[in-house]
């Protein structure tokens, strides 16, 4: 079954329900868009029933920020925070009172307490596709005039072999101007074309990890998608993939049908099989414009370009170069002369030379900008690729760049990112924690100095409960090899003052590998004892607040005892955990839903006082049973 399917039918985000999956025990790859269907019943069987809370809470809409505190969390769901640390704990993560988490981890708890959880725009934290498009409709509304029409961003995709690169490769040539520098070039991941004096800007890595990455990160800057069907060969898997990933981001398609001039054609068929998919062609009656092509001779690739145009006149594109500039990193790299590389495409405003940004976890001031056609320039207006140096570090694809009036301005927004991504991070050890006890890792350093200084600091970190494993140790920058022994060991990579070699950001995001820079040895021993710590068994601690006895039984119900009754020691308080005991025996427990006292609602009824009180539990309550109150608190556990 479709993942993605499975998600409407639970009503569960993709995102969350992948992390509710490998949480209790479904594991997933991350980027699986389809499980065994005997799993998705398992699954529909699990998540269907919400969960019966703690308390009495039911649909209630609440907004959650990119980070919280649990403290934060248990305030904005009005719940205790024993209640919210026991709900992140069944669903594999240790966090304290005081610990950061992430949306993602607070939406999924909050769901499980029956909320219904909404995202709070944040721009403090990682910009992405929805805060470019609250900018550009903000300024729109705002100042129409200073809007211009702007060339269509266009990715060709298609199954493999069928035509995608000899299209692209047949654009080039066919479109090159008269002279050398053209308008259109590979160099830098993307390339412009000029038909009829309009420009197109085609993204070169359609099929590209980075493109997987950049849809992790909901940034979709694509305008219109060509689908390449070979008419050959007809609609296969990546085909319909791309036809699902057009509807899902409601992206224009043009359909491509290649190799018209085969012998064993048949257009007739492609049309067809499209159509099962949901793909209606014009001259059928549908939406989707359809270009008949020979991507080897030629043959209509003038008209696809003519479609492409047409298109990008219905969609009425537009952005304001005096507005603010946005950006979206389409690839990325670390060059052994220019540092952190990134490619980005501009959305809006316009960038220049010496801008102060900052894009993810990066900030930095421009040094170089380079175009398609790669000539040093000195600024890029809207649907324009260009290629920027001087970044702190390397940002990812998808990350969003935005321009600051300082670069202290930037860096902080930066470090927002960095310390979001930190919260992750620990969500990750937590669920590292329902597999073992082992923490192992790969550390790489600069020079042995610094190994030295690392290995006496974590010979601290040691003890009786989680094992520290030094899989491996050396000095250089971390390459695939690491990652590889990484995979394998089931191990986190440390670098400390050291670079990762381009190849191995590209296997890390492949085998799932986490890699953690520093370069200031305390914020790595930090985060170390977090991690060492939120894997050891929490610590509950009882505090006791009082006994009562049962004088009357108003109610019984499946789950749930209305009882009147008298304090004779300490109080009752609203919201408090129960044993119910009878003689010597303790039947069981339970909370305390709703306390009353002279019939209206209170928090608590004093020793010697008589109360009225709902119950939440299993056991059937009798006259003369005492109840013994008490609270329950998660203790950090230390080193």
């Amino acid at each position: 079954m479709d993942i993605s399917s499975l998600s409407r039918q639970l009503n569960i985000p993709v995102s969350q329900l992948r992390f509710k999956m490998n949480a209790a025990g479904f594991r997933i790859s991350p980027r699986a868009n389809k499980i065994d269907n005997q799993i998705a019943k398992q699954v529909l069987a699990a998540f269907s029933q919400k969960p019966k809370t703690e308390q009495a809470v039911k649909n209630k809409d609440i907004s959650l920020p990119k980070v919280l505190t649990v403290k934060e969390l248990a305030q904005t769901l009005g719940l205790d925070v024993t209640t919210v640390i026991k709900q992140l704990i069944q669903n594999g993560v240790m966090a304290t009172i005081n610990e950061e988490i992430d949306y993602d981890t607070a939406a999924i708890v909050a769901a499980d307490l029956g909320f219904n959880v909404s995202e709070t725009p944040q721009t403090g934290l990682r910009l992405g596709l929805g805060y470019v498009e609250e900018v550009i409709s903000g300024e729109l509304a705002q100042a129409p005039a200073d809007f211009v029409a702007r060339p269509p961003v266009v990715a060709i995709m298609g199954h493999v072999d069928h035509g995608k690169t000899t299209l692209l490769d047949t654009i080039r040539k066919t479109k090159v101007v008269e002279t050398e520098a053209g308008r259109i070039t590979q160099h830098i991941g993307a390339y412009q074309v000029n038909k009829n004096g309009k420009l197109i800007t085609f993204l070169d890595t359609p099929g590209h990890e980075a493109f997987a990455a950049m849809r992790a990160r909901g940034a979709n800057v694509t305008d219109i998608i060509v689908l390449v069907v070979a008419a050959d060969d007809g609609v296969k898997p990546q085909t319909i993939e791309v036809i699902n990933r057009a509807k899902i981001t409601e992206t224009p398609l043009i359909i491509a049908i290649n190799k018209i001039d085969k012998p064993d054609a048949n257009v007739e068929r492609i049309k067809r099989e499209l159509s099962e998919y949901g793909v209606l062609i014009e001259e059928w009656g549908g939406k989707v414009p359809i270009a008949k092509i020979s991507a080897t001779t030629g043959l209509g690739v003038e008209e696809l370009l003519d479609l492409i145009l047409l298109q990008a006149e219905v969609l009425d594109l537009v952005a304001n170069p005096k507005g603010q500039t946005l950006a979206t990193v389409i690839e990325s790299n670390v060059s052994k002369t220019l540092g952190p590389v990134a490619t980005v495409l501009i959305q809006n405003g316009t960038l220049n030379l010496s801008d102060q940004i900052a894009v993810g976890r990066a900030y930095g001031k421009i040094r170089v900008m380079i175009d398609a056609k790669g000539n040093k320039i000195k600024t890029a207006g809207p649907a324009t690729p260009v290629q920027i140096t001087g970044l702190s570090e390397v940002p990812d694809a998808g990350d969003t760049l935005k321009t600051y009036q300082d670069l202290d301005q930037a860096k902080t927004q930066a470090t927002q990112v960095l310390k979001s991504e930190r919260a992750k991070r620990m969500r990750a050890v937590g669920k590292l924690r329902l597999e073992g006890k082992d923490l192992n890792l790969i550390i790489k350093v600069d020079v042995a100095g610094s190994l030295e200084a690392i290995n006496e600091a974590l010979n601290k970190l040691k003890n009786a409960e989680v094992k520290l494993n030094i899989i491996e140790e050396g000095v250089g920058e971390i390459n695939e090899n690491d990652i590889l022994r990484a995979q394998a060991a089931k191990a986190t990579i440390l670098g400390f003052h050291t670079k990762l070699n381009p190849q191995a950001v590209k296997l890390a995001q492949t085998k799932q590998v986490s890699i953690s820079l520093y370069d200031i040895i305390y914020e790595l021993v930090e985060d170390l004892t977090k991690q060492i710590v939120d894997m050891m068994t929490p610590e509950v601690v009882r505090t006791e607040i009082g006994s009562a006895k049962i004088l009357a039984v108003f109610r019984s119900e499946k789950d749930r005892m209305i009882v009147g009754g008298s304090v004779i020691e300490g109080k009752i308080k609203d919201s408090a955990l129960v044993e119910i005991k009878r003689l010597d025996q303790i039947l069981g427990r339970g909370q305390i839903l709703e306390l009353q006292q002279n019939k209206a609602k209170v928090k608590e009824v004093l020793q010697g006082f008589e109360f009225g009180v709902s119950i939440k539990t299993d056991v059937k309550i009798s006259d003369g049973d005492i109840l013994r109150l008490f609270e329950e608190s998660i203790k950090k556990r230390t080193l």
